[in-house]
């Protein structure tokens, strides 16, 4: 039995959507978002010199937000252009040529073609499925990359990603430093509670074809990230949407700009002083977006809570503090934390 492919169900249901894609009211988009409205999330010049006025741009968008776009942050337009040319010919490869990617079935690992993240959810008979086709690869630390799930055919494939975390590792290292201060705390102090040198990269490639009813659909439902942070370039096709006093909108692209969201890690770690965004995904009935989020995620023994320097009589903490792994575990099986 090959992956389930939503482009495979696209090519089968021309014209309509299976119901497990169709979402309750309450979560569809044609009902739900506010129209006529694009959400301009704070947006952050990286290259500003002057780092006291970057820390305070990061440390409100980071609190108030959870979101935001970074520009003028040293990746090469050419490198994100890359990036982006080898996940869409992957994806647009044969359905037999993608599955030689597919997970194991009794793998412990996320990595490869086609894999679900979140237990979806279960209405009456149906189970609802998100409108999106993905593949996971780990791109750094170099000790952790597992060459088996990266797609021989693009040939430079592998190459556009190595440069990609390359460069995405300076970005990396100057964002937790920005958000370690505006804390109060000592630039490597975030850095340290994540993982070290051992925070890890992982690289998520949606591919969400066109959908024939993207007012009824969803490509990602609702929810806040694991990671300590994600760092996401998408394609030009509108569809990422995050939630602002209750309501659904959508997120203006910008080209070559960096999407960071506040992962629950970030949350943890500030104990509540930064905020993990609420954000989703929609569909095009014309058009097939992409994204490339990287989620930064401890490893999966190392244990994560509110930093010890944020936390005294008066600032008790708000969250456990447990493994990385034991946190994703009970998230994915929607088990209270």
């Amino acid at each position: 039995m090959g992956v389930e492919s939503v482009e495979r169900e696209r090519e089968s249901n021309e014209g309509t959507i299976p119901a497990e894609f169709i979402r309750s009211e309450n979560e569809q988009p044609g009902i739900t978002t506010v129209h006529g409205k694009v959400l301009e999330v704070p947006i952050i010049d990286f290259s500003d010199p002057d780092e006291e006025k970057l820390i305070v741009q990061i440390t409100e968008a980071s609190s108030n937000w959870g979101m935001y776009q970074i520009v003028n942050h040293d990746i090469p337009s050419e490198v994100i252009s890359k990036l982006q040319a080898v996940g869409k010919e992957f994806f647009e490869l044969p359905q037999e040529e993608k599955e030689a990617y597919a997970k194991p079935p009794d793998s412990g690992s996320i990595e490869g073609y086609g894999t679900k993240l979140f237990k979806e959810i279960s209405e009456g008979d149906t189970t609802k499925k998100g409108w999106v086709d993905n593949l996971f690869n780990k791109i750094w630390p170099p000790s952790v990359v597992n060459y088996q799930f990266w797609p021989k055919n693009p040939p430079s494939y592998r190459e556009a990603n190595e440069e990609y975390a390359k460069h995405l590792h300076n970005v990396v290292e100057k964002l937790f430093r920005l958000l370690s201060l505006g804390l109060g705390l000592e630039g490597q102090e975030l850095k340290k509670a994540a993982g070290g040198d051992n925070l890890e990269y992982l690289l998520k490639i949606n591919y969400y074809p066109p959908c024939p009813r993207p007012d009824l659909a969803l490509g990602v439902v609702a929810h806040t990230d694991m990671s300590t942070v994600t760092i996401l370039v998408p394609n030009d096709v509108q569809g990422l949407q995050a939630c602002k006093d209750g309501r659904w909108y959508d997120v203006k692209y910008i080209p070559n700009a960096l999407v960071i969201h506040i992962g629950d890690q970030m949350e943890i770690m500030s104990n509540g002083k930064y905020t993990s965004v609420l954000h989703r995904t929609t569909v095009n009935k014309d058009k097939t977006r992409i994204s490339w989020p990287v989620f930064l995620e401890p490893p999966a023994d190392h244990v994560v809570g509110p930093h010890p320097q944020l936390v005294n009589a008066v600032n008790q903490p708000k969250y456990k503090t447990k493994k990385y792994g034991d946190y994703v575990y009970c998230k994915i099986n929607k088990l209270p934390q």
